[in-house]
């Protein structure tokens, strides 16, 4: 299923990959096609959806020129965003997450940004909550325990994670940080393919910090305050067990490639 367009029209793309949630999902792509200046190649990634979702995106519509894709298997996040790869041909492209709204044209704003700073690789805005509320997702690398901090909220450990999300740095600026948030952000398309996008072995969790140690070997990543999108954040790692699970043994892979750090 797929519906094509002329990407040379625009120096902008996106993919979004969705498995259920087909209403946030609409919000998302028509969010991002509406208020994006210019054009915009949009990819709508389904994961295999096992409710049906995809069938009713496509019976509410799709914003004009998107490409569909069906994919018959669920092998990750990662691996949904990697099936845009050889279609590429933009400037720059933007992984969503399907929780993701825009109410103003971040995308072109972040473009002309980087354009602007050509040193950068990879960058994220500011996102927030529905209730306007900021999550806090500029962040350090990942370390055990910041991470046993964020599932076990003992007092003691609080300085680990303190750090691990900046808190000691005014990122009120733009800001370079060592882990961008998979939910949302904008890469060198040509940086993105010469990386071979995510790294496929990681099904859920930690691809994000992954693919930020790969982007930095070919320039910086930056937080960018200045740009806001909406994020619902389910946060389900922090509250299965199966998820929870997923999430350590992905960590475990990252300790194993980049190194490990206790704090």
């Amino acid at each position: 299923m797929e519906q094509r367009t002329d990407q040379k029209t625009s120096g902008l793309s996106a993919s979004v990959v969705m498995y259920g949630g087909a209403d946030e999902t609409i919000r998302c792509i028509e969010s991002l096609a509406v208020h994006t200046a210019g054009g915009l190649t949009l990819y709508l990634v389904d994961n295999a959806s096992p409710d049906g979702a995809l069938d009713t995106v496509m019976a509410h519509g799709v914003p004009h020129g998107t490409v569909v894709l069906a994919r018959k298997q669920n092998r990750g996040y990662g691996a949904g965003h990697n099936a845009v790869l050889p279609m590429l041909n933009s400037r720059y492209h933007v992984v969503s997450n399907p929780d993701i709204e825009i109410s103003s044209d971040v995308l072109n704003t972040m473009a002309d940004w980087m354009d602007a700073h050509p040193g950068v690789a990879i960058t994220a805005p500011k996102l927030c909550f529905p209730d306007g509320r900021e999550q806090l997702l500029a962040k350090r690398r990942p370390a055990l325990l910041p991470l046993v901090a964020r599932q076990t909220r003992w007092g003691f450990l609080e300085k680990y994670e303190r750090r691990y999300l900046m808190l000691d740095r005014d990122l009120s600026y733009p800001t370079d940080v060592q882990f961008i948030s998979g939910s949302f952000f904008m890469i060198r398309t040509e940086v993105f393919r010469k990386m071979g996008g995510f790294d496929e072995k990681y099904f859920m969790y930690v691809e994000d910090a992954d693919i930020t140690q790969k982007a930095l070997r070919h320039g910086r990543a930056v937080y960018l305050p200045q740009v806001s999108v909406t994020h619902a954040w389910h946060r389900d790692a922090h509250r299965k067990p199966k998820q929870f699970w997923w999430q350590c043994r992905s960590m475990l892979r990252y300790f194993g490639k980049w190194g490990f750090k206790l704090k």
